[in-house]
This record gives structure tokens, C-alpha cells and sequence, in this order.
């Protein structure tokens, strides 16, 4: 086998590993609310958020792709190291945030990796402001929206129902929250699997592979399923932190904060942007706890999960630049 045939093999299976491995550990984004309100177990719940995550391969385009493959490094100073430095980067971080059970961004991370590699590589020229740019403002603006949207539908809920017996509206918002959980998981598939697919092209663009920056169907498929299958797996440790730490969630409150997440990130998908899905769901959390009282939401978790998002996109960029010249130390270019 062409030894750079093999180069690209392994660079899509890490890839794809990253991508498996985003949906585990965002698994917690999908299912938190959903398992927290004992609308669904567990089991139940993976396997729901799982099936959508998929589904969101045939509806959503690959804008966001194109951003993170394209938009965001200098394609002309991408070389293999570059790429597999930068995953390496976002699967550390991911792990160890899983570990301790923080509900980090797995594309930011990702985007820290490889913007650090790269820049290890080139210097700051090889970083395209432009499309950093709108991922830094959604950074602020998606869980502001995710809030703004779940405070909003929980305000408005309670008008509506409030001479409704508190039984009646239980039993209503736990099948509605059917409803929101696939609508968010739907989202989290369309949003995060763009930017696994938007690597992969990167590395068949750079192995000459493709003449045009555009994501083969396979490559769409294939990462829709790895997220699918992380997904499948859990990622308990998360789950705990989001569904019950932050605040306390009845089945109205998870309807509403997956549905504000929804909107924030359809938002940010129909423009091509990569965003957190963690940041905005928790977002929307904190905002669905903070109808009740203020002191419904404990802030030092929130804190502590906030810290987190601040060294997520550094921490990766010094895995990722680190490995870039480990390899590099190594005869690899």
C-alpha cells in the first residue's frame, strides 16, 4: 500500500475516533434534561438521541464543513502533521474533561487543536480570522440565545398553564420533551458531525484527493454514524453534571431548555457556524432554573463549567501545537 494512502487512512479513522468520541462525550447535551425528568431511561434515551443524531445527515448541508475544514486554517500550510496534531489535541482535552465529568465543547477543542497546530507550523498567519471570528462571538452568543430562549418558554408556560392542575401538565410536557429531545439531538448531529466531515475533507484535499473543497457523501455518512455510535455509549459522568447539578429539572423546564438549545443551534447551523452545543444547552439550563429564584441554579458549578469553556480552546491549542512538533522532531511534516 502507497504510504500516503496509508497517512490518510489512519488520518480518517482518528478522525473519526474524535468524532465517536464527541459523541460520548457530548451524549450528556442530548439526554441530561431527558433522563433527569425520568421521561426516558437511560437506555431509552441514547438510543433516541443516537437515531437523530443520524438522521440530521439528510436535512442539514455541510456549511459548517466547509467553515471548519476551510474557514478557519490556511489550507495551504494543512499538511498531515498539521491535521493529526490537531485531533490529538481535541481527543486529550475531551478525554480528560469526560473524565472529571465536564461538560466541555468538543469543537471547540477541536478547533484549539488545530488551530494550535497550525500555528506551531506557520506562525499566526496561518489562522483565518474571519472564520474565527464567528465562532468567538457564538462562543458568548449561543448560550445567550439558549438562555434568552428557555427563560422566555418557561416564563410563557407558566402564564398559559397557570390554572392547570400541576398533574395535568406534567403528564403534557413529558410527551412534549419527546419532542424537544429529538429536536436537540437532531441539532447536536447536524451541527457537531459538520466538523469530523470538514477534517476529513481537509485530509483528502491535502493528499490531492479532491481538487474542490466539497464533502463527499461518505464522508457526510460516516461521520453521522460515528456520533451516533458515541452517543450509543453514554457518557454518564457528563450526564450527572448536566442533568442534575446545575439546577433541578421537571419535564416543562427540560422541554423548554432543549428547545431553546435547538433554536440557538439551527441558528448557528443555517449559517455556517460551529458552535458549542454544550455551551448552549447549559445556557438554557441555567436559564430555565433561574425562572424559579436565582438561587435555584447553583453557581458554582456553573462557575467551575464556565472555567472549563474558557481553557478548552487554549489547552487544546498547546496539545495540539506540542504534538505538531513531536512530529515534526520525528521526519514528519
Amino acid at each position: 500500500m502507497d504510504a500516503s494512502l496509508l497517512v490518510v487512512i489512519v488520518l480518517i479513522l482518528l478522525a473519526l475516533a474524535f468524532d465517536y468520541i464527541n459523541g460520548f462525550h457530548d451524549a450528556a447535551n442530548s439526554i441530561a434534561t431527558v433522563v433527569s425528568t425520568r421521561v426516558l431511561t437511560p437506555g431509552q434515551a441514547v438510543i433516541w438521541a443516537a437515531f437523530f443524531n443520524f438522521v440530521a445527515a439528510f436535512a442539514f448541508g455541510t456549511a459548517v464543513a466547509k467553515t471548519v475544514g476551510a474557514g478557519m486554517v490556511d489550507l495551504n500550510i494543512v499538511t498531515f502533521a498539521v491535521i493529526g496534531a490537531g485531533l490529538t489535541g481535541a481527543i486529550v482535552w475531551n478525554l480528560i474533561t469526560w473524565y472529571y465529568g465536564l461538560p466541555t465543547s468538543s469543537s471547540h477543542a477541536l478547533f484549539g487543536g488545530y488551530g494550535g497546530a497550525a500555528v506551531a507550523k506557520a506562525g499566526l498567519p496561518a489562522i483565518l480570522w474571519s472564520g474565527w471570528t464567528k465562532t468567538l462571538v457564538f462562543i458568548v452568543v449561543a448560550p445567550l440565545i439558549g438562555l434568552g430562549v428557555g427563560l422566555a418558554m418557561m416564563t410563557a408556560t407558566f402564564w398559559l398553564f397557570r390554572k392547570t392542575a400541576p398533574a395535568r401538565v406534567d403528564m403534557l410536557f413529558r410527551r412534549l420533551q419527546l419532542l424537544s429531545a429529538a429536536l436537540f439531538s437532531l441539532m447536536h448531529g447536524a451541527n457537531d458531525a459538520q466538523k469530523t466531515m470538514g477534517i476529513i475533507t481537509g485530509v483528502l484535499f491535502t493528499a490531492g484527493y479532491l481538487t474542490t473543497f466539497d464533502v463527499p457523501f461518505w464522508v457526510v455518512l460516516a461521520a453521522h454514524v460515528a456520533i451516533g455510535l458515541g452517543t450509543l455509549s453514554g457518557g454518564w459522568r457528563i450526564v450527572r453534571t448536566m442533568g442534575t447539578k446545575i439546577t433541578k429539572l421537571a419535564p416543562v423546564g427540560g422541554f423548554a431548555a432543549e428547545t431553546g438549545a435547538a433554536v440557538a443551534i439551527l441558528v448557528a447551523t443555517l449559517m455556517g457556524v460551529g458552535i458549542s452545543t454544550t455551551h448552549t444547552i447549559t445556557g438554557s439550563i441555567v436559564g430555565v432554573g433561574a425562572t424559579r429564584r436565582l438561587s435555584a441554579v447553583r453557581w458554582g458549578v456553573a462557575g467551575r463549567i464556565v472555567w472549563a469553556w474558557v481553557l478548552t480552546i487554549p489547552a487544546a491549542a498547546f496539545v495540539g501545537a506540542s504534538t505538531y512538533f513531536l512530529l515534526s522532531l520525528a521526519g514528519a511534516k
